[in-house]
């Protein structure tokens, strides 16, 4: 029997994917919903773009598996993204059909050609991090005679001691700070999960002082915007971008560096690992599901390579004795 394309209107199984399993069966993060979200926002006016047709009269046969791999390329090539972003939007394409295909059994074959799509391999580049006086740079740069300058300060201190995420960084509360007997500061990381992450003595004395100032219009955030409200990521971006300029003037290197917030968090796994921290207390401390992510430090620090060649003790007398082939092909092969 042939499917009925109006029990196939893709606004319907949208609005129940969000609605049904994500928001109530799997009770996912609001992050993940605005991921998702920015995702099918995308398909959808390529789609009308593609197939002069509005998102609401979608059908699931017009989103093919030639189709999502035309929208995956078209993001690459006029919208610039990169692969792993490429990667992160067949993700939520991948669960939606994979939603769909409980739904709607009887295109199997159609939707296993989607999920067939596969991940796209990319270099994995070294971690970018901050040295010592790049950060003290940065954190001097904040005047804090200002209600501003106190606020960015306290920001980027705890930012680069705690190395917290930048979604953590904004939803943590006034009340997320124990400054008492073992001080720290608690969030909800990636998956829900708590943590507290344990403050040194410099940012607590920084945080007991920024919790003295009168709080903007009632805010409960823990470091709000001049209304009273949260932070965007975007305000955050602005203000360690412009930070980062002025400190520029002092400490050049700084010129040649991307730093975003996750530099931040980059920068406080690395101050740990090089002060002889072990990864999986590391992993613990980041919110990492595995040690294995935590690796990506160890490659990164090449004083830490350095420091392990220095214990291999040299070769003595050791000749590299010249292969020789008497094959013109395997010569050839030889000098390649």
């Amino acid at each position: 029997m042939k499917p009925d394309p109006s029990r196939c209107r893709v606004a319907t199984l949208i609005e129940r994917f969000f609605t049904e399993r994500l928001m109530r069966q799997r009770n996912v993060s609001p992050n993940t919903i605005a991921s998702y979200r920015d995702t099918f926002r995308l398909l959808f006016t390529f789609a009308q773009a593609r197939l002069r047709k509005p998102p609401s009269e979608l059908t699931l046969d017009d989103l093919d598996a030639p189709f999502i791999g035309a929208f995956l390329a078209d993001l690459e090539t006029k919208r610039g993204a990169g692969v792993t972003t490429r990667n992160l939007r067949l993700t939520a394409v991948r669960s939606f059909f994979r939603f769909v295909s409980f739904e709607e059994p009887a295109h199997s074959a159609h939707i296993q050609r989607v999920l067939a799509i596969p991940s796209k391999r990319h270099d994995k580049r070294e971690v970018n991090f901050l040295t010592r006086p790049e950060i003290e740079a940065i954190l001097g740069t904040p005047d804090r005679t200002t209600w501003l300058g106190r606020r960015d300060y306290t920001l980027l201190l705890l930012a680069v001691q705690t190395g917290l995420r930048l979604s953590e960084l904004i939803g943590l509360d006034r009340d997320a700070v124990h400054l008492s007997v073992g001080a720290h500061v608690r969030c909800v990381g990636k998956g829900r999960k708590e943590r507290c992450t344990p403050l040194s003595t410099h940012v607590r004395s920084a945080l007991r002082v920024w919790l003295r100032e009168p709080a903007k219009k009632g805010a409960t955030a823990l470091i709000p915007n001049v209304h009273g409200g949260r932070l965007s990521a975007d305000s955050i971006q602005s203000l360690l971008a412009k930070h980062v300029r002025a400190a520029a003037e002092i400490c050049p290197s700084l010129k040649t560096k991307r730093v975003s917030p996750h530099v931040l968090r980059h920068s406080a796994a690395m101050e740990l690992l090089q002060a002889g921290v072990d990864s999986a207390v590391i992993a613990l401390w980041l919110g990492h599901e595995s040690v294995e992510t935590t690796q990506t430090y160890l490659h990164a620090h090449i004083a830490l390579k350095e420091a392990a060649l220095a214990k291999l003790k040299p070769y003595e007398g050791a000749k590299r004795t010249r292969f020789s082939p008497d094959d013109r092909l395997l010569a050839f092969l030889e000098s390649l």
